[in-house]
């Protein structure tokens, strides 16, 4: 019998080739990130957003590192939209292995100054888009029998942070969501999991990061640093395995320095 090679060996549990990877979000510093990760271990990878000019630079960005990727425009809060994404890549044989759902949006408004408005486009962009995302590729990949949806949560989701209530409400309640399909699904070959980054700065929550701020989270955070979008790619490519990470459901993957390890 042949021993594998190192390099065999981690591509047998972590190669993606041959795979269709979908990243909602793909356009944001996360997001790109993660679709860099995913191209990079062999997945066709599919950026979706609707800055134009970001997606191209995405994929351009792929390309260039010799991955398969490519930009489709869409409103990932309009159902009609997601629908005709994964219509536009059935059509054309591709299977929907993995789903990342990485939208989000964020605002440092005090509790009693949050209006409705703010509150429905937080809770938009971030809770419904992330269920009809669940609910139209969720049910291709159960046609299917099988398929990982990564659904992006965040360390306020479990520990309460001040000024970002909105956020927080609707980051605990994509990972009870998590959970929920998981449950679901496990039977049927899909499997549900969230990640949950620490401080990793990006255009979201940059403006809630002030010098003040920045001082009691790097106190609070053993690694004393903010994480580095490209420090995603592990847990996700862990969480999209259906190798590596075939036993893996339901989960919560925190990502976040030690942050949350740290008590007094």
């Amino acid at each position: 019998m042949t021993t594998p090679s190192a390099a065999e060996y981690l591509l047998k549990l972590f190669g993606l080739s041959g795979k269709t990877a979908i990243v909602i979000g793909g356009t944001g510093v996360l997001g790109g990130a993660i679709a860099q990760a995913l191209a990079s271990a062999g997945a066709h990878t599919v950026l979706v957003g609707r800055n134009a000019d970001r997606g191209k630079d995405g994929v351009d960005a792929i390309h260039k590192n010799g991955g398969s990727a490519e930009f489709i425009s869409a409103d990932v809060c309009r159902r009609s939209e997601l629908q005709s994404l994964i219509d536009t890549l059935t059509q054309t044989g591709k299977s929907i292995d993995i789903v990342v759902n990485g939208a989000g949006v964020n605002s440092p408004t005090p509790f009693l100054e949050i209006t409705d408005e703010e509150w429905d486009r937080i809770f938009n962009v971030n809770l419904t888009s992330v269920r009809v995302s669940c609910q139209i590729f969720g049910e291709q990949m159960l046609k299917q029998k099988s398929g990982s949806i990564i659904n992006i949560a965040s360390l306020s989701g479990i520990t309460p942070l001040s000024r970002v209530f909105t956020y927080s409400a609707t980051k605990s309640a994509v990972i009870n969501l998590t959970k929920n399909l998981a449950r679901e699904w496990a039977e049927q070959g899909v499997r549900v999991n969230s990640l949950s980054p620490g401080f990793f700065p990006a255009e979201q929550n940059r403006k809630v990061l002030t010098a003040e701020r920045v001082s009691r989270v790097m106190q609070h955070t053993p690694m004393n640093r903010f994480g580095e979008p490209d420090e995603l790619a592990g847990a996700v490519l862990l969480l999209a395995s259906s190798v590596a990470g075939s036993f893996i459901t339901g989960e919560n993957l925190v990502v976040d320095g030690g942050f949350s390890s740290m008590t007094i």
